[in-house]
């Protein structure tokens, strides 16, 4: 199977296990505060950093691809950006990881704000 297919199929079944739970959250949450996001994103950082860490050596290439690229691509992209900033830290970059929290969060909210405004237009 070409690498393409393998990460077109992770990340197809990445966007219905989204959907699938903000589904099944919307059935019981009513509160503001997105549990689903957050649930997705959390359990995304878990599943790339789970991933990340089982397949290094142990199995083919591709199931990363399938995965890790595919799968929790589709799923979330927040997880890459928790494990990038968790390799920073282990790593001893510890003012890179921070920028990169902060300055992540802070682009995405204004560009979140940009595009509503935008797109209000």
């Amino acid at each position: 199977m070409s690498r393409f297919a393998l990460v077109a199929l992770g990340g197809a079944a990445g966007a219905c296990a989204r959907y699938g739970v903000a589904l099944a959250v919307s059935a019981f949450w009513r509160r503001e505060f997105p549990l689903a996001t957050f649930l997705v994103n959390v359990s995304g950082c878990f599943v790339l950093g789970f991933v990340s860490a089982a397949m290094a050596d142990r199995l083919d290439p591709a199931w990363r691809l399938l995965v890790g690229t595919g799968f929790v691509g589709a799923y979330t992209t927040f997880s890459a950006f928790e494990y990038e900033t968790a390799r920073l830290t282990e790593t001893g970059a510890f003012a890179w990881g921070a920028l990169n929290v902060v300055s992540s969060v802070v682009a995405g909210f204004v560009a979140v704000k940009l595009g509503v405004v935008l797109g209000q237009k």
